[in-house]
């Protein structure tokens, strides 16, 4: 492998710059993984690997990972820890970072099962919450993730939320959530718009028959009003205290379940 100890080497600015950036990363379709693990799910899932920069520590230790992103990647870089200093977007760097081709999310309507289960976030914010709500949906064995707005997928932060899970399960991103729903719902599925109000249907009362693809809206102002006109269902989560909504990724793994159960 080649040696990079320079925190000023043109490749780890660039690497850097990936991570910060999200227009960037679209603009040169790539993305930025840190962690022995990530970096392994990555490869092991079909991700193409451009780059991976490896410290000498990090070889050792996380031999078994490391193996199989080395195998895969189109060129790998030994850093110092100096340089790894700098690359780590985390406070306890394990010294394994990759730059990777991002797959494709865009929207396709041929990708969704018509009778399966899906969660459709709108505008949702966190890249915490993003993460959590895939992680999930892959435990329980939901079939896919609709997103629309909000944070950047490919954000470190979300994929460390993910666990990997954004490499394996069917993520698709539409850039018009109500009329990917109108498809959907045109095509027989039921679309459930999650909203706190008490008048809407108990989400542990639905059918959840058939196809389902429920939504979860932004953190701050929810579903918009073009999203709830063509839902064919509102419901909500029956709260008995006095808190007057539920944190989204909270919100979006209870009805998660429910969809399953």
């Amino acid at each position: 492998m080649e040696k990079i100890t320079s925190k000023a080497n043109d490749r780890i600015k660039f690497a850097v710059k990936i991570r910060e950036s999200s227009s960037l990363r679209k603009q040169e379709n790539l993305f930025f993984a840190e962690g022995a693990r990530l970096c392994f799910d990555a490869a092991s899932s079909g991700v193409i690997i451009a780059e991976m920069y490896v410290t000498e520590k990090a070889l050792n230790k996380y031999a078994d990972y490391v193996r199989l992103v080395e195998e895969k990647a189109e060129r790998c870089f030994v850093v110092s820890e100096e340089v790894a200093e700098k690359l780590s977007d985390t406070k306890n760097s394990q010294g394994v970072f990759c730059l990777c081709k991002m797959l494709d999310k865009s929207t396709n309507i041929g990708k969704i099962k018509y009778n399966g289960k899906y969660i459709a976030l709108e505008s949702v914010s966190n890249p915490a919450n993003f993460g959590a709500v895939v992680r999930t949906a892959e435990a329980v064995g939901l079939d896919g993730v609709i997103v629309s707005g909000g944070c950047d997928i490919y954000n470190p932060k979300s994929q460390r939320a993910a666990m990997g899970s954004l490499f394996r399960l069917n993520v698709v991103e539409s850039e018009n959530l109500p009329e990917t729903l109108k498809a959907l719902a045109e095509n027989g599925m039921s679309v459930l718009a999650g909203v706190p109000d008490s008048n809407a249907e108990k989400i542990t009362e639905v059918d959840m028959n058939g196809g389902v693809v429920a939504v979860i809206g932004n953190e701050g102002n929810g579903i918009t009003e073009e999203t709830c006109a063509v839902a064919t269902k509102l419901v909500t989560i029956p709260m008995k205290g006095r808190a007057e909504s539920l944190n989204a990724a909270a919100a979006a793994s209870i009805i998660i379940w429910e969809m399953m159960r």
